[in-house]
């Protein structure tokens, strides 16, 4: 089992390291829907791409919130976190290009037309084995409970 210092750790180096994730969102009704994403670490916030008018897209600008899973089910990191669209001007060139490293992929140049998000971790579990379901939770309300 790993001490929770460790587990931050673990967890952030997967954010920097980790390309892909699941999605979910819920839409007004609370219909559930979880797509994967490619997603850009900035050492604070989860940059992701989707097209505006997909499921994901909608339910994101209109609820501002996602839970994001990354990694394997043995090895999860679990975001709960606010989401903010990105306004026109925002995703600088040099954002683009990041994302674009990062993901292998660049949706500027696509005739759909995508929104980007910016998704603020508020709540961050992780674990691996039932061993380490106690003590998963390794930040709340967007700090860090763990130094």
């Amino acid at each position: 089992m790993r001490t929770p210092k460790q587990r931050k750790q673990d967890s952030l180096d997967r954010l920097e390291q980790d390309t892909d994730a699941w999605v979910a969102t819920a839409d007004a009704g609370g219909t559930p829907y979880m797509v994967p994403l490619s997603f850009l670490w900035d050492g604070s916030t989860l940059l992701i791409a989707t097209p505006a008018a997909s499921p994901t897209g909608r339910n994101l600008h209109a609820s501002g919130k996602a839970r994001i899973g990354i990694g394997p089910t043995r090895d999860l990191v679990l975001i709960e976190g606010t989401v903010r669209a990105l306004g026109d001007g925002e995703l600088t060139d040099e954002l683009g290009d990041a994302f674009e490293a990062k993901t292998g992929f660049d949706p500027r140049g696509l005739s759909t037309v995508y929104r980007y998000f910016r998704v603020s971790p508020q709540r961050l579990q992780a674990w691996r084995e039932a061993d380490e379901l106690e003590g998963r939770e390794l930040m709340a309300e967007g700090r860090w409970l763990v130094d």
